[in-house]
């Protein structure tokens, strides 16, 4: 059993990561299939090769090394891809990616989260994979809601009915 620091510490990751998730799936209903697919300009990726690269790192660190899988990711094919997916396709893997890397840190014990193995060339803890994950999974998902502000021009109340305003005590 992890100590009650580690449980800490993989509750807020997997808290933070299943937040991510639904702001996605807003952002994916807001768009067409076409824009989902777009490039801002050509040095930036669509949303689509976001997905699928998020797909690919969480699936990579969290679910192959983390979880002592083989790793059978093709990076530069999440870059390539011009299209094949559609907004539900693409939701739908990336739940199922999300919900496996989070099963596989809600199993990890003590010695798989303090155990350094290479991941990606990197050697890396199990703390420094999730949380590898979950910051890497919430600056993606950033970016995928800013461009997705740019093409709608419009707020995407990922906080409506919060007060954000609210000092700590």
């Amino acid at each position: 059993m992890n100590s009650p620091e580690l449980q800490e510490l993989t509750a807020q990751i997997i808290l933070r990561m299943e937040e991510n998730t639904p702001r996605i799936e807003k952002c994916l209903a807001e768009l067409s299939e076409e824009e989902v697919w777009q490039h801002p300009n050509p040095a930036s990726n669509s949303v689509g090769n976001l997905i699928l690269h998020l797909c690919g790192n969480i699936t990579q660190y969290a679910i192959s090394s983390l979880g002592n899988r083989p790793d059978a990711r093709d990076r530069d094919a999440e870059f390539a891809a011009e299209g094949g997916f559609s907004k539900a396709e693409l939701m739908e893997k990336l739940d199922w990616t999300v919900r496996e890397a989070v099963e596989t840190i809600r199993r990890a014990d003590r010695e798989e989260l303090l155990r350094v193995r290479a991941v990606q060339g990197f050697d890396m803890s199990g703390i420094g994979i999730i949380v590898h994950v979950c910051e890497h999974y919430s600056y993606h998902t950033g970016q995928i809601a800013f461009w997705t502000k740019l093409l709608k021009s419009k707020d995407l109340g990922f906080y409506a009915g919060v007060d954000l305003t609210v000092k700590n005590g």
